[in-house]
Parts: structure tokens; C-alpha cells; sequence
């Protein structure tokens, strides 16, 4: 799950990191009152959305009066902002956080992120903040520090100094470096994150290191131990149908193919997803609906599927194990009868009592296309739309 920027410097706060001061704003004149309090000549205007890149895109600008902050945040609030994280539809903006203006000196790259390599969190660190990291790693790699730490010792102390002096930081300088990447590991830990970014990490005129911009995101499957950060949640930046299955318990994740998937697990999905793309077509959704979803669950997951307007076939994979094949089929034939079914459909079963569960479906009067094996389905599905390789 993600957070906004504006909420991300609050928690950043609670672990003693200086940031980026300023105020949410979701009206005009909120952002002008917000730029009152302030008390400074220059403030910034920023676009709060779930995407990096948002001053090229126009979601970030500076401004040096009330009128001019009211004036700018009109023209950013309710504008799809494009990045080149959002895709070509960009996301509507719906609040602004008009931050402080600070005079700049340098600008550095901290974050921490989890190496599943190595099942550890990682501290990486650059003398080149504001940047897309990803560029930086792939064109000169040498100019990023990392260092693995653990997550029950902490980062230490020697590696906050050696994180330091990369970044070319000493004196009073090194202290205050050392206390934001202390900061920044015990809002990993604590928060179950699965990424703590500060991009860019600023040093000031005034020789103060500020967070000016930062980004985190957590693991969903911790956020029972965190309803303060559950509470963080946007809707309006995600899929609506993906925050639908969520509350279903259903993993949905949306594409931009033409074949709905319906899988339990999630290796067997990606291997469904990588056979529809074998025959020549490409996955709409990734759907695993689990281990121990019931009839209703199915019906449920059956119908988020529908929803999408470029789904023109279906695939059901589904291994019954502790899910039972006829539980499926009904679950099946109960979505399909509620939607009105008008696009191919293709199911594989497989496992615990796949006989009753294929009679189900066989018996059923719709037209439903079986497939003993995987390839057969993904072959099937792909010839029903007319994408077959």
C-alpha cells in the first residue's frame, strides 16, 4: 500500500526527521491560507498523487504570494497529472500540499528497500538526489552506497557513518545525516514497509539537511498491525475494482490485455499469464483467489473480472486442493448467470473432486469451454478472441 507525500513526511516526523513543512490544501483557498501560515515569501505547490515525476508533469511549482499560491493550486487541482509513472491517462489530482520554500544547496538520494535476494533490508544512499534512481543504478551503479542491515539489530552506527562520509558529509553535517538514516531504518522496521525513500534528501543555504520530498509504501499483509497507516489509504488512487477485490480478500491486479484470469495461487497465475501470452494474446487482470474462497468469494471474484470493459474472454485455472473443484463451478455458474455472460469462456479444473465439479459445469446449459490442461485453455481462450499466436 502507498501513501501520499504529505503523509509520509508526518510519520518521517514522529522519528525525528526534519522535513518539508506545509499544509494539505484540497480547495484554492485553502492553499492561500495554508501559504499565510507559512509565513514565507516562497512556498511550492505540490501535486499529492502515487506516481514520481510530478514536477515535469506540472504537479509542482513555486509561488510568492497568496494570490499566486490560490492561482496555481486551481490549475493543479482536478488536472490528470501525467508521469512517467502514471501511464498516458495520468491520475486526477484532488489535493495539493503547499510546502515551504527552502534556498538549495545539494540534493541527495536516500532510501531503504527491501532485497529479497537476501530477505534483508538495504540502505542505499547517493550523492545524486532528484534523479530517477533506476536510471542512475543502471548507468553508473558506482554511484550508488548499499548496505544490507538487519532487521532485528537495526542499522549501525558504523554503517549511518559510512552512509555519511559517501555522501561526502562531515561534522555537524555527519550528526544530522546520522540521526535521518536512524530515522528512516526505524520507520522501516517499525512499519513494516516495503519501501522509505527520501528523493531528494536537500542540503540547505542555512547548512540544514532537510527531507524535501518522500515516499513510502508497506507491506499489505502487515497492516493489520498498523490501522493508523491502514487508515492512510487513497482509494482514489488505486483501481477501483482492485480495491473492491481487496475487500474480498482476493489478490486482482489490473493489466491492459484482453483475457481475465481466474487462478488459485499465485506461481499458478503468473504460469496462466505467460501461456495466454505464449498463444499470441495478453492477461487483463492478475486474480488469485486463494487457497479457502468459498462459492460467494468466487462469485465475487467473478464478476470484479467482468468489469473490465476489455475483458473479451475468460480463463478459469483453477487446482483444487483445499478449494474443491464443484465449489468453483458453482462459484462459476452463479456469477455468470448474475452478469449475464457474453464474452468466451474457458475453465480448466483440476484436483479434489474435479469430476463433480466438470459435471457442474457440463450440466449447466452454458456455453462454457472445457480444457484439460493449461495450454489447452490458454490455446482455447486465445482462439475464442481471435488473438491466437
Amino acid at each position: 500500500m502507498k501513501i501520499h507525500e504529505y503523509q509520509a513526511k508526518e510519520l518521517l516526523e514522529r522519528y525525528g526527521v526534519r522535513t518539508q513543512s506545509g499544509h494539505l490544501a484540497q480547495t484554492p483557498t485553502q492553499a492561500g491560507e495554508a501559504y499565510t501560515r507559512l509565513g514565507g515569501e516562497l512556498a511550492v505547490i505540490k501535486a499529492q498523487i502515487h506516481a514520481g515525476g510530478r514536477g515535469k508533469g506540472g504537479g509542482v511549482k513555486l509561488v510568492r504570494s497568496r494570490s499566486e499560491a490560490e492561482e496555481v493550486a486551481h490549475e493543479i487541482l482536478g488536472m490528470n497529472l501525467v508521469t512517467h509513472q502514471t501511464g498516458p491517462d495520468g491520475i486526477q489530482v484532488q489535493n495539493v500540499f503547499v510546502a515551504e520554500g527552502l534556498e538549495l544547496e545539494e540534493e541527495y538520494y536516500v532510501a531503504i528497500a527491501l532485497d529479497r535476494s537476501q530477505g534483508n533490508p538495504v540502505l542505499m544512499v547517493s550523492r545524486e538526489g532528484g534523479v530517477e534512481i533506476e536510471s542512475l543504478a543502471e548507468e553508473r551503479p558506482e554511484a550508488i552506497l548499499k548496505l544490507p542491515f538487519s532487521p532485528t539489530g537495526g542499522l549501525q552506527d558504523h554503517q549511518a557513518r559510512r552512509a555519511s562520509y559517501f555522501l561526502g558529509f562531515k561534522g555537524e553535517l555527519a550528526k544530522q545525516a546520522g540521526k535521518i538514516l536512524h530515522g528512516l531504518a526505524r520507520v522501516w522496521v517499525d512499519l513494516d514497509c516495503e519501501l522509505a525513500e527520501i528523493n531528494p534528501l536537500v542540503k540547505t543555504s542555512q547548512g540544514e539537511l532537510v527531507a524535501l520530498d518522500a515516499k513510502m509504501s508497506f507491506d499489505g499483509n502487515a497492516l493489520f498491525r498498523h490501522p493508523n497507516i491502514a487508515g492512510m489509504r487513497d482509494p482514489n488512487e488505486e483501481d477501483p475494482r482492485e480495491v473492491e477485490a481487496s475487500r474480498y480478500g482476493l489478490s486482482y491486479i489490473a493489466l491492459n490485455g484482453s483475457i481475465g484470469c481466474m487462478v488459485n495461487g499465485a506461481g499458478l497465475a503468473m504460469a496462466t499469464m505467460d501461456n495466454i501470452k505464449n498463444h499470441g494474446a495478453s492477461p487483463a487482470n492478475f486474480l488469485d483467489v486463494g487457497g479457502g474462497a468459498d462459492e460467494e468469494t468466487i462469485s465475487h471474484a467473478f464478476r470484479i473480472v467482468l468489469t473490465d470493459p476489455s475483458v473479451k474472454g475468460i480463463l478459469v485455472n483453477i487446482f483444487g486442493g483445499i478449494m474443491k473443484c464443484d465449489i468453483i463451478a458453482r462459484g462459476i455458474l452463479a456469477a455468470a448467470k448474475k452478469v449475464e455472460l457474453k464474452v468466451p469462456l474457458v475453465v480448466r479444473l483440476e484436483g479434489t473432486r474435479v469430476d463433480e465439479g466438470r459435471a457442474i459445469l457440463e450440466e449447466s446449459g452454458l456455453d462454457i469451454t472445457p480444457a484439460s490442461s493449461l495450454d489447452e485453455g490458454a490455446r482455447l481462450v486465445c482462439e475464442a478472441v481471435g488473438e491466437k499466436a
